[in-house]
């Protein structure tokens, strides 16, 4: 996830009318939902929700919601493999929710809670990683590539080369901290989930000698970094860069022809979830048609909810940056959880990447 942007509402297309979307809503009286406190603690990838999300939920059912704030998958699961601190709803990416399956760290999600899961698309309403969805509730997915600012490049950077294997910009490039080994063993011709070792220390040793023309490994800000002029190319999330691109048209951004990874982020409740059905809640408004539009909206992710597509305009629905084409989709590739070994072979690659 990843995912969303540090700052600025300027960063998004702003709905007209804050309250419509809660105007537009019809949920039960706020007496119904008072079995628990009415709070509920979210953590979440930096404003990766919509404008008025929050504060509709809280109008229409009473319930306070905290959101607290992660920068990567791993530092989510750092924060709770020690026990709940007192989350209800977290936003993993789907290898990390294996991974918290296999450590038992999530509760399973009563269906019968959810009212609008039949607005998922049916592709979506299954999953390898969360076989039945018991466990998850699909809330964005996309793709990683490259943003780049359009007058500094001499073609559309359309290979990782450009980014990981040449001096062409050097000193303009920033790589994301987040899949880099992953995208840089696609670019070799491997699997973006290999664990070979001789595979790893390949490019292990390209990323090393790389890192002179490297300005900085960025922590889900490249697109801050390309939107100021610091860098002219920088590995991201699509979404991110989407953003960036409603305020400069001279930003663009492609997915690598050797492909890349495709992510699906997903709404779960962590094991010892204090407001366990206030977070059940929170995931059934999320998936209404006109919240999930607005959330799609405004921070520029592929949403899965097929009945908040239908609401939104071509401008959306028609992007193919956010909605790859199928020759793009058939070269992106999944992550999986890699093991305790391949996790930490992988891992200690990186370590050496960023000692170098």
């Amino acid at each position: 996830m990843s995912k969303a942007m540090k700052s600025g509402v300027s960063r998004r297309r702003f709905l007209a009318g804050t309250g419509a979307v809660a105007a537009g809503l019809s949920f039960m009286p706020r007496r119904g939902w008072s079995a628990e406190e009415a709070k509920i603690n979210f953590y979440n990838w930096d404003t990766y929700i919509g404008e008025t999300t929050l504060d509709d939920f809280q109008d229409v059912s009473g319930i306070e919601v905290k959101m607290d704030l992660y920068a990567d998958n791993d530092e989510l699961f750092a924060k709770l493999k020690e026990g709940n601190p007192g989350y209800d709803l977290i936003v993993p990416t789907n290898d990390y929710v294996e991974r918290m399956l296999i450590a038992d760290m999530l509760e399973e999600i009563d269906r019968s809670k959810i009212t609008n899961f039949g607005n998922i698309d049916p592709a979506f309403q299954d999953s390898q990683f969360d076989p039945g969805r018991k466990f998850s509730v699909p809330y964005m997915w996309g793709t990683q590539g490259i943003g780049y600012r359009k007058s500094k490049v001499s073609s559309p950077p359309d290979s990782w080369k450009v980014v990981m294997e040449s001096d062409e910009y050097s000193g303009r490039i920033a790589l994301l901290s987040e899949g880099v080994i992953g995208a840089a063993l696609m670019y070799r011709g491997y699997s973006y989930n290999s664990v070979d070792p001789a595979q790893i220390k390949e490019v292990q040793e390209m990323l090393i000698k790389q890192k002179p023309h490297i300005k900085t490994f960025a922590e889900d800000n490249g697109q801050d970094l390309l939107l100021s002029g610091e860098v002219d190319l920088t590995m991201e999330w699509n979404g991110d860069i989407l953003q960036v691109m409603e305020e400069d048209d001279d930003i663009s951004y492609v997915v690598p022809k050797e492909g890349s990874l495709v992510w699906q982020d997903c709404l779960c409740i962590p094991k010892g979830a204090p407001h366990p059905e206030n977070a059940h809640k929170l995931i059934d408004f999320i998936l209404d048609a006109k919240v999930g539009a607005d959330i799609a909206n405004f921070i520029y992710y592929a949403t899965p909810n097929k009945a908040a597509r239908a609401v939104m305009d071509d401008d959306y629905n028609l992007n193919p940056a956010i909605f790859p084409d199928d020759a793009t989709i058939k070269k992106l590739e999944s992550a999986v959880f890699l093991g305790t070994d391949g996790t930490r072979l992988r891992d200690e690659a990186w370590t050496r990447v960023l000692a170098a």
